[in-house]
């Protein structure tokens, strides 16, 4: 362990300590940590190469996860698909487009690579509860890992969490406690329970290891487009940790020497949830040649994109550092710019995205009407959890359900509509 990884350092002020000295923020200012790994030994002993013979799954970048001791999976997680769509890319007009699929993770959704490595974590350190704050994809990507483990789960919702979410806890066996408020009101009474009971806190911008989970998904890009990095990398973003997490692992790989720069990071938010945006477009410069300052205040989010509604991003610090080391974006799409993308993913590309991971190809449509992502370049967009996590979004759009037993006539229209390559027709 001491010879690859040297400890933390804490992305406000810079504040270094030893590995295992420090379970969650830094002692001196309070803000979130990073892993720090020793580069010039691990470049003695890695390689792609090595990498391509392990079985596809995030335990692949054992020597890049913050693990003690060997470790296995109870389910496998990553190893998710990296493809192209003709149709897709006809509809959007970018040939260089790809998708990043997370919904084929074990519960469905992107958030099982943080889990996986805090769960791991806090068998090391002989955890006997696991608890986290969550609007859905969190807390059930926790309690399906933590069930398939052994391991007793807790888990802190908002009351207005997504029927199709909450039933994922409950059937995994989590112990679901409904927080009369928001997810802002869920990460702070997770946190000031789990401080006092010594339960072991999974939350996303405040336990560092949940960063290191999501990195995972940047070393398979890599891996998937042969050994090069992306031109630009297109994150749904709430509270800012998914995006901190693939800056991260991109980092990695610049400090390994396998890529010559950082892909473009985009930090994509609703309108109604844009925190992160909101500092971005506001920063100032603290001085000549010095660093941009940035200030991000609470806002009280109104976006449809659940699980990417937040307040307070608790990783805003990552998620606008990311975006500015990378030479990146940050774009505010609306409710109504995802349900449509939403709509195109699964019409084109066979992929049904929950609301928020439907934002990051809404994102793309916006930087190019903005002219900020040219058409050569190589773009890619995560898809962060499945449809069916928030259906109840999508009926609502859609309306009534087709009537039952058809007669010809409307048969008849449908075929019509088709041979004209028109929208099928309603058959009554």
């Amino acid at each position: 362990m001491k010879s690859r990884i040297l400890g933390f350092e804490c992305l406000s002020c810079g504040e270094q300590a030893d590995w295992g000295r420090i379970r969650y923020r830094c002692a001196k200012c309070g803000s979130n940590l990073n892993v720090v790994y020793d580069y010039a030994a691990l470049k003695k002993k890695m390689s792609p190469r090595r990498w391509s013979e392990r079985p596809a799954d995030l335990l692949r970048y054992r020597e890049l996860l913050p693990l003690e001791k060997e470790a296995t999976l109870p389910l496998s997680v990553g190893g998710t698909p990296l493809f192209q769509s003709g149709p897709l890319s006809e509809k959007i007009g970018h040939k260089a487009l790809y998708l990043k699929d997370e919904t084929r993770n074990p519960s469905a959704s992107f958030k099982d690579r943080a889990s996986s490595v805090v769960l791991l974590r806090a068998r090391e350190e002989r955890a006997a509860v696991v608890a986290a704050a969550s609007t859905g994809n969190a807390g059930s990507s926790l309690a399906c890992l933590a069930a398939a483990g052994g391991q007793a789960s807790v888990i802190f919702i908002p009351k207005t969490a997504p029927k199709p979410k909450v039933a994922q806890l409950q059937v995994f066996g989590a112990r679901v406690l409904a927080v009369n408020g928001n997810y802002d009101a869920a990460f702070d009474l997770c946190a000031e329970v789990c401080e006092k009971s010594g339960w072991y806190n999974r939350n996303t911008g405040l336990n560092p290891f949940t960063r290191e989970g999501k990195k995972t998904v940047s070393f398979e890009i890599f891996e998937q487009l042969g050994g090069r990095r992306p031109d630009w990398v297109l994150v749904p973003t709430g509270d800012g940790n998914i995006i901190s997490g693939v800056w991260k692992g991109f980092r990695d790989l610049l400090s390994l020497g396998w890529i010559d720069r950082l892909p473009r990071l985009a930090a994509v938010q609703a309108e109604g949830s844009n925190a992160v945006a909101r500092a971005w477009r506001t920063r100032q410069p603290e001085g000549p040649g010095k660093k941009w300052v940035y200030s991000v205040e609470k806002i009280s989010a109104t976006t449809r994109a659940d699980s990417i509604s937040v307040d307070l991003p608790r990783d805003a610090v990552g998620a606008l550092r990311a975006v500015e080391e990378s030479q990146g974006t940050a774009v505010e799409v609306s409710d109504g710019e995802i349900f449509e993308a939403q709509g195109i993913l699964a019409r084109t590309a066979g992929v049904f995205a929950e609301p928020s991971a439907a934002a990051a190809l809404a994102g793309l449509v916006a930087l190019k009407k903005q002219g900020l992502v040219a058409n050569k370049e190589r773009v890619v967009c995560l898809v962060t959890g499945n449809g069916l996590k928030d259906v109840q979004s999508v009926l609502e759009r859609l309306g009534e359900p087709p009537r039952v037993e058809p007669r010809w006539e409307a048969v008849q229209e449908v075929l019509g509509a088709l041979s004209q390559k028109r929208d099928t027709a309603v058959i009554e």
